[in-house]
């Protein structure tokens, strides 16, 4: 699975405000960000740690690779360890036919027919803790193309709902920007449209593990 590839940019004030201290995650960081991997921040370092928390929301946003900056490239590195096999544990169930399938810990979905893979896996967003995305087989029951939430006054396009006030729906911002959503799957919008045309009422959906953090 492709992730993207983070630009390093930084204006004078941006390099300025940077946190110049050895984060606990600054060796894992810099591997990920394909930076010079010794352990110890730099002025370098700084910028680049900085623009990839800037382009997923992370804060604060100063460069400084802490628990949540770690949290965040562990979750993308398992992403890309799924392939194009994450079902290869048998977690997901492949006797009910077309499901779309949830691992909260990976932060992944897909839909698979049986066991062959049909679309996916595309990262997602879930539950924040204490708005945790709800575990168990459900099937959707409710498809809103251009949904609007009377509860957080917010579009929410393409939501498919499956478990109550839980959906898979797109939203215009960082799969992996932190803490998560209300509840629901996010997705990007090009996910939530293929998902919206290749699933209908009464698919199932299975959502297992747990979200790191929740």
């Amino acid at each position: 699975m492709a992730l993207p590839v983070t630009a390093i940019t930084a204006t004078p004030a941006a390099a300025a405000s940077c946190n110049m201290s050895t984060g606990p995650y600054q060796r894992e960081v810099e591997a990920f960000l394909g930076l010079s991997v010794d352990g110890v921040q730099s002025a370098a370092d700084c910028r680049a740690i900085k623009s990839f928390q800037a382009q997923h929301g992370i804060t604060p946003t100063e460069g400084y690779a802490g628990p949540l900056t770690g949290q965040t490239v562990r979750t993308m590195l398992a992403q890309r360890a799924a392939g194009h096999n994450p079902n290869k544990h048998g977690d997901c169930p492949t006797n009910v036919g077309r499901i779309a399938c949830v691992d909260l810990t990976r932060q992944l979905s897909w839909i698979q027919d049986g066991s062959r893979l049909k679309y996916g896996p595309v990262p997602v967003r879930t539950g924040k803790a204490g708005t945790e995305t709800r575990t168990g087989h459900n099937t959707i029951y409710y498809r809103s193309r251009n949904h609007w939430s009377t509860l957080y006054n917010v579009w929410m396009p393409y939501s498919q709902f499956f478990d109550g006030g839980i959906a898979f729906h797109s939203v215009d911002k960082s799969m992996w920007n932190p803490p998560g959503s209300a509840g629901c799957v996010n997705m990007t919008p090009t996910d939530a449209e293929a998902y919206w045309n290749m699933l209908k009422n009464g698919d199932d959906v299975y959502v297992y593990g747990r979200k790191p953090g929740t």
